[in-house]
C-alpha cells in the first residue's frame, strides 16, 4: 500500500452536500480531486457551491484570492462514475442505499489500482456489509465526516471485519494531516455520535410525550443549565426531522428493536406531515415569516430535572459505547465534543457529575417506569460501587 501524502490524487463520489463537502477539504489539503457525480445539474451545483464557500473566504481573509483559484483548478468535475487507477484513495459520498453503495464499491475494487483505499462516508450502514461486495476487503474502510464537512473537525473511522490494520493508519494519518479530529469506531449501528446521541432527541421527546414541559422549556433548559448550544427540537428542526428520525429508526432497527432507542410518535407525525423544521418553514417551531416564537416556561427546578434526566441518558450511551468496546473513552468524549459541540466530554462530564449520583438518577427512572430503556449500564454500576472514576 503506497503512503499517503498531500500529492495522493483524491477521488469523491457523489456531489450532495457531503460529497461537496469532503471533495472541498481534500483540495484545499493541497490534493488533486476527481468528483464523482452521475447527474450533470448536481455537478453543475457543486461546481457553484465551492466557488461561493471560496469567495466568503477570501471575503473573510482566511485565503488570498490566488489560494482560492488554486484549490478551484485542483477540482476536476467528472459526470460518471468511470473509474480509473490515477486516485490513491476514493471516498464514496452517494445515498444511504446498501445495494447501490455495494454497487460503486464492486466496480472500484476492480477499476481501481491494486493499493487503492476505499472509504465510504456513510453515517448508519455496516462497512462491513459494503466492503462485501469487494474481493480485497482490506482495502475498505469508513471515513465518516460531519456536515459541513470543511468545518466541523471530527471524522469516525471505522474498519470492517477485515479492513487492515495497515489501511486504518494510512487513513487516520492521512485525516489528522488535514486538521481533522480521527476517532477509532467499531463498525456497529451509528458508531460513536449517532449513537451516543439518540437520547438526547429520544429522552427530550418522551418529556414532550408525557407533557413534563414543552418544546421551548425542554430547549430553554438544555442550552440554560447544561450549556448546549441548541436545545433538542432546535437542532432536530435544523438536521431535518425527516433524516433525524430516519437515524433512529435505523439504529432502533439495526439494535434489534432494543428500547433505549426506540423512536417517538410525535415525530414520526411530523414527518408523515412534512413539518421537516427549517428547510420546510415547520416542524417542531413555526419558521414562516411574522410566526410569533413560543416562550418557555422558566422554571428552574424543572430546567435542572430535565438536564438531569438528559444528561444521565446521555452518558449512560457513552458508557455502554466504552462497555461493549465501540470506541476508546477518550474517543468518545472527544467524538462529543468535536462532531456534536457538546460542552463536555460526556464522560469527562460523569466524573464531574459523581458517577454515583448519575446511577442513582439512572436507577430512579427504571423504578418508576420499569421500563428496559432506562437500565443502568453494568460499567456505570461497578464504577459506582468501587468509587472509580473514568478519568483520575
Amino acid at each position: 500500500m503506497k503512503k499517503l501524502t498531500n500529492e495522493s490524487k483524491i477521488g469523491v463520489m457523489g456531489s450532495g452536500t457531503m460529497g461537496i463537502g469532503i471533495a472541498l477539504v481534500a483540495a484545499i489539503n493541497g490534493h488533486e480531486v476527481f468528483l464523482f457525480e452521475v447527474s450533470s445539474n448536481a455537478l453543475e451545483r457543486a461546481k457553484i457551491d465551492h466557488k461561493i464557500f471560496l469567495k466568503r473566504s477570501v471575503e473573510k481573509g482566511k485565503k488570498t484570492e490566488t489560494e482560492s483559484n488554486e484549490i478551484l483548478n485542483r477540482i476536476h468535475y467528472r459526470d460518471s462514475f468511470e473509474f480509473d487507477q490515477a486516485c490513491s484513495m476514493y471516498i464514496e459520498a452517494i445515498v444511504e442505499n446498501l445495494e447501490l453503495k455495494q454497487e460503486v464499491f464492486s466496480n472500484l475494487d476492480k477499476l481501481s489500482g491494486s493499493e487503492t483505499i476505499l472509504c465510504s462516508n456513510t453515517s448508519s450502514l455496516s462497512i462491513t456489509s459494503i466492503a462485501a461486495a469487494c474481493e480485497n476487503q482490506s482495502r475498505v474502510i469508513g471515513t465518516h465526516f460531519f456536515n459541513p464537512a470543511p468545518l466541523l473537525p471530527l471524522v469516525e473511522i471505522v474498519p470492517g471485519i477485515e479492513t487492515s490494520a495497515e489501511t486504518v493508519n494510512e487513513v487516520k494519518e492521512l485525516i489528522a494531516a488535514w486538521g481533522k479530529s480521527p476517532v477509532i469506531a467499531k463498525d456497529t449501528p451509528g458508531f460513536i455520535v449517532n449513537r451516543v446521541a439518540r437520547p438526547f432527541y429520544g429522552e427530550a421527546l418522551r418529556i414532550l410525550e408525557e407533557s413534563i414541559a414543552d418544546v421551548p422549556t425542554i430547549d430553554w433548559a438544555l442550552k440554560k443549565f447544561g450549556g448546549f448550544k441548541m436545545g433538542p427540537f432546535e437542532l432536530m428542526d435544523m438536521i431535518g426531522n425527516d433524516v433525524n428520525f430516519s437515524v433512529t429508526e435505523t439504529v432502533f432497527k439495526e439494535f434489534y428493536y432494543d428500547p433505549r432507542f426506540k423512536p417517538s410518535l410525535i415525530q414520526k407525525r411530523l414527518v408523515e406531515a412534512k413539518h421537516f423544521g427549517r428547510k420546510s418553514g415547520k416542524g417542531f417551531y413555526d419558521y414562516s415569516d411574522g410566526a410569533a416564537a413560543p416562550q418557555p416556561v422558566e422554571d428552574e427546578k424543572l430546567g435542572k430535572e430535565i438536564v438531569n434526566r438528559i444528561l444521565s441518558m446521555l452518558i449512560n450511551e457513552a458508557a455502554d459505547a466504552v462497555y461493549m468496546n465501540i470506541a476508546s473513552k477518550e474517543d468518545v468524549d472527544l467524538a462529543m465534543t468535536k462532531g456534536t459541540n457538546y460542552p463536555k466530554g460526556l464522560l469527562k462530564w460523569a466524573d464531574e457529575i459523581g458517577i454515583k449520583n448519575v446511577v442513582h438518577s439512572l436507577t430512579e427512572l427504571k423504578e418508576f417506569y420499569d421500563e428496559d430503556r432506562y437500565r443502568v449500564n453494568p460499567l456505570l454500576k461497578n464504577m459506582a460501587k468501587n468509587n472509580l472514576k473514568f478519568y483520575e
